[in-house]
């Protein structure tokens, strides 16, 4: 997740797609944490647009599944529409694959390139890599009047796929790790889902349980979160659901759009946990919720 470069493959990924492909395919394969909120959210736009693609599960401790690549976060997408390309950072992922497959005036590289990085600082004086303009589609003048048929859809979009990675993914943590008890149910289902071995998973599920359980403390601060962290997940979604209003399916309207697909993505990975069951029962989001689960069920059928 996070901020990234996009990198041509190294020779090794040549070799791992010898073959060119015939025009207009495309081959995709995701290098994800299963748990991570930015991979859930490239899986669910995967999905929901019924592009296929192969999973490649991260050893989070070696991490030794990406060690093609110098970039060390997931999600990563190797894309190969002709030759191969690695893309990162989950909304780029997104705006890229979404443009190619509206437009065909380019290739997919050439539309990789319409989002340069751009290196920052962040607050604690950590080099990054951010992409300015990566909630946009680059389309044409025709494209765009087809996909957003007036200009409030295409902001409105934009607007709540950057909440979505500036404000409601940093809800998780701190809500999932809230108690010890969380913590360690948490790094349960980590453990299962995850890649690791025998050791790995034992130390990971106690030590990982302790550890995040205070830095999701550190987290609440840094986020001017309320000593109730529940308090600010459930103002976030019900700030969503009347966003998207009573009058529309999904904000957009009969079909879910990418603002739908980055939220349910990010919600989707406290499956199965309290807070999950917690926000369910506390807040207005679950007939919105089990619409984007039927709809995305329907497309992978």
């Amino acid at each position: 997740g996070g901020a990234g470069l996009y990198l041509a493959a190294r020779h090794r990924l040549r070799e791992h797609w010898a073959a060119e492909l015939p025009a207009g395919s495309l081959q995709l394969t995701l290098y994800q944490y299963k748990t991570c909120p930015f991979c859930s959210k490239v899986r669910a736009f995967l999905d929901y647009h019924g592009l296929p693609y192969e999973i490649v599960e991260v050893n989070p401790i070696m991490r030794k599944e990406i060690k093609f690549t110098s970039y060390r976060k997931v999600p990563i997408l190797l894309a190969n529409a002709g030759r191969p390309l690695q893309l990162n950072d989950s909304s780029v992922i997104i705006s890229a694959i979404k443009t190619y497959l509206i437009s065909k005036r380019n290739s997919l590289e050439e539309i990789v390139s319409f989002y340069p990085p751009m290196k920052t600082v962040t607050e604690q004086g950590k080099e990054v890599f951010e992409y300015g303009n990566k909630y946009w589609l680059m389309l044409d003048e025709k494209e765009t009047k087809r996909v957003y048929p007036v200009k409030e859809v295409r902001v409105e979009e934009m607007k709540w796929r950057k909440w979505a990675d500036d404000w409601l993914v940093h809800l998780i943590s701190p809500n999932v790790y809230r108690t010890p008890r969380e913590a360690l149910a948490s790094f349960d289902y980590i453990v299962r889902e995850g890649k690791f071995g025998t050791m790995e998973g034992f130390f990971a599920k106690y030590m990982g349980a302790v550890a995040m359980f205070f830095i999701s403390k550190r987290l609440k601060k840094r986020h001017h979160l309320q000593d109730n962290v529940r308090e600010d997940l459930y103002e976030a979604v019900n700030e969503w659901v009347k966003a998207v209003g009573k009058h529309r399916l999904f904000m957009g309207g009969n079909q879910p759009n990418l603002a739908d697909l980055a939220v349910y993505g990010v919600l989707r990975v406290m499956e199965g946990l309290e807070a999950f069951d917690d926000m369910m029962v506390h807040t207005k989001i679950q007939p919105w919720y089990q619409r984007m689960e039927e709809v995305i069920q329907k497309a992978e059928v």
